[in-house]
C-alpha cells in the first residue's frame, strides 16, 4: 500500500489536531498505528505532529519497521517510556494528544514523570473514536478476503455437520481450514452451540453432541491482513419445528428491516430500532438484549456501536454488522449475522452466505 493511503489517514488525525489545539499526537493503540504507518508488530509508539510523523520502536522490531513502516520517520529507542519522553522533547511540542483507551494510568503517570518541560499532556477518546470508521477500498478488499475465507470454511462444516457428532470438533476443523486457506488468524473464537446451548449468545463450542431438532448458532470470522470478518448462521439438525420457523422468520425479518433502514446521515439508533422494535412487537422483546450490530475492521469490534444509545448518524465508508437474534432458554436461540456497508445507496451487504432456514 502506497504512501497516499497513509496521508489521507493521517490528515483525519491532524483534523483532529485543528480542532483541539494540539502540536501532536501520541498513539499507542496497535490497531491505529497499524491504520496510520503500515507496522503490525506487537509494541511501538507512533507520534505524529502537525508536519511529519514519527514511528518509535526498540531493536525486536527495528528490521520489521523498515520493511513495514511507510510515511514514517522510524526511531529506535532501548527503554519505551525514555525513548517516548525523550523524542517528545526533542519535537519540542508543548500540548499532546495521547490515546486515553491504550495507555494505562500508570503508564501515564510514569510518562509524566519523564516529562518535565511544561508539556500539556491531553487525554483523548471521543476526539479519535472514529478515526478508522470510514473504510478505505484497500480495507474493503482486506474484509472481502476475511469474509470469502470464513464463508468457504462455513460451507466445508455445513458438509460435516448432522446427528451426533461433536460442537468442539465442528469449530476445530473450521478453524483449521480458514489458517489453511489464507488466514492469518481467526477472527475471534468460534461460537457454535447446539440445542439450548444455541440460546447463550457467546456460547463457546464443547463436547456435547449434536442431536436431532436441534438448533445450531454458529458465529465465525477470519482475519486477513489486519482486518476481520464476522457472521452468523442458525442451521436446523432435521426438519424444524413450527416454532423454529416462526422465530427464525422473526429473526430475519427483522434483520432484513435494520438493513432497510442503512443510509447516510441516518441516527444509527433508528438503525437498532427497526430490527429491535419488530422482534419486540412480535412478542420477544425480552429475549433479544444485545445490540443490533457494531463497526469492524482491523479490531472485530469498533465504531459505530449500533445500539438504541447510538445517536450518531452513519457516514458513507462505515462498515458493520447486522445482528438480531432471539434467545429462548427452553429451546435454543437463533442469530443472522452480516456485515454492511454504508453507500450513498444505502447497504452493500458484504457477506453472501444464504440467509434462509438450512436443514442438515
Amino acid at each position: 500500500m502506497g504512501t497516499t493511503f497513509y496521508e489521507m489517514r493521517k490528515k483525519v488525525a491532524r483534523e483532529v489536531m485543528d480542532s483541539n489545539q494540539l502540536d501532536g499526537i501520541l498513539f499507542t493503540g496497535l490497531e491505529n498505528i497499524r491504520y496510520l504507518c503500515g507496522f503490525t508488530g506487537s509494541d511501538g509508539a507512533l507520534i505524529i505532529t502537525r508536519e511529519d510523523s514519527f514511528f518509535l520502536t526498540d531493536s525486536r522490531y527495528w528490521t520489521q519497521s523498515e520493511k513495514e513502516v511507510i510515511g514514517s520517520q522510524i526511531a529506535r529507542y532501548n527503554k519505551k517510556l525514555e525513548g517516548i519522553a525523550f523524542h517528545l522533547a526533542d519535537l519540542k511540542l508543548k500540548r499532546i494528544g495521547f490515546e486515553s483507551l491504550s495507555l494505562s494510568f500508570s503508564l501515564h503517570q510514569s510518562l509524566m514523570k519523564k516529562i518535565t518541560n511544561g508539556v500539556d499532556f491531553l487525554p483523548l477518546e471521543n476526539e479519535i473514536k472514529n478515526l478508522r470508521v470510514s473504510k478505505d477500498d484497500q480495507e474493503l478488499l482486506s474484509m472481502k478476503r476475511a469474509i470469502d475465507i470464513s464463508s468457504r470454511a462455513f460451507e466445508h462444516i455445513l458438509g460435516m455437520m448432522k446427528e451426533g457428532v461433536i460442537e468442539r470438533d465442528l469449530a476445530l476443523e473450521m478453524e483449521f481450514f480458514m489458517k489453511k486457506n489464507g488466514a492469518e488468524a481467526m477472527g475471534f473464537d468460534i461460537i457454535l452451540a447446539s440445542g439450548k446451548r444455541s440460546a447463550l449468545p457467546h456460547g463457546k463450542a464443547g463436547e456435547k453432541r449434536i442431536e436431532k431438532g436441534d438448533l445450531i448458532l454458529i458465529d465465525f470470522g477470519s482475519r486477513f491482513d489486519g482486518y476481520h470478518s464476522d457472521q452468523t448462521r442458525t442451521v436446523v439438525c432435521g426438519n424444524p419445528s413450527p416454532d423454529h420457523k416462526k422465530i427464525y422468520q422473526i429473526v430475519k425479518d427483522a434483520h432484513d428491516r435494520a438493513i432497510e433502514k442503512v443510509r447516510p446521515g441516518i441516527p444509527i439508533h433508528e438503525i437498532d430500532a427497526a430490527a429491535r422494535n419488530y422482534i419486540r412487537d412480535c412478542g420477544y422483546d425480552n429475549y433479544f438484549g444485545h445490540g443490533t450490530g457494531h463497526g469492524i475492521g482491523l479490531a472485530v469490534h469498533e465504531e459505530p456501536v449500533v445500539n438504541r444509545d447510538n445517536k450518531e448518524p452513519a457516514q458513507e465508508g462505515m462498515v458493520f454488522t447486522i445482528e438480531p437474534g432471539i434467545y429462548l432458554p427452553s429451546s435454543g436461540g437463533i442469530r443472522i449475522e452480516d456485515m454492511v456497508r454504508v453507500t450513498s445507496n444505502g447497504a452493500e451487504v458484504l457477506t453472501y452466505l444464504p440467509r434462509e432456514l438450512t436443514t442438515i
